[in-house]
């Protein structure tokens, strides 16, 4: 939000590769998740002031923003295709399963050269919890 802020009052913002940030992450479930929600409805909140402001800033961090309030939308309706294929053949959507897999290594991949570190790749991992856990806070914050 301070970033949005300062970009709309007419400041630069700059990527520093070496900057160290830190958070407080709740180590139970459903604080976890009550934090996500409140950082879920931040970022759609942030995402409407942002949007005059998309056509000035880095073609990475327009993609990233647009890439963090439409795919994990595009992810649900995925999901929800594959669960109802799931439900009316008893087959496993494999192009779907494989189109999330593809799309999780491209943002990866691109997090990882953006940052010039491998470990990034390691994100992949976080996205069964994505899918069945965040993505539903998510949809639940849009809607609130």
């Amino acid at each position: 939000h301070l970033t949005i802020l300062m970009l709309a009052a007419g400041f630069r913002t700059e990527y520093v590769p070496d900057a160290i940030a830190a958070t407080v992450v709740p180590d139970r479930l459903v604080p976890y998740l009550r934090q996500q929600l409140r950082w879920a409805r931040s970022t759609f909140r942030d995402t409407a002031l942002a949007l005059p402001l998309l056509p000035r800033l880095d073609f990475y961090i327009t993609l990233d923003i647009v890439g963090q309030n439409l795919l994990p939308l595009l992810l649900g309706v995925s999901i929800l295709t594959a669960l109802a294929q799931i439900a009316l053949t008893s087959e496993l959507p494999w192009p779907t399963v494989l189109i999330i897999a593809a799309m999780t290594m491209v943002r990866c991949s691109l997090a990882a050269f953006r940052a010039r570190q491998l470990r990034f790749l390691a994100f992949a991992l976080h996205k069964p919890i994505s899918m069945f856990l965040l993505l539903p806070v998510k949809v639940y914050a849009l809607c609130t």
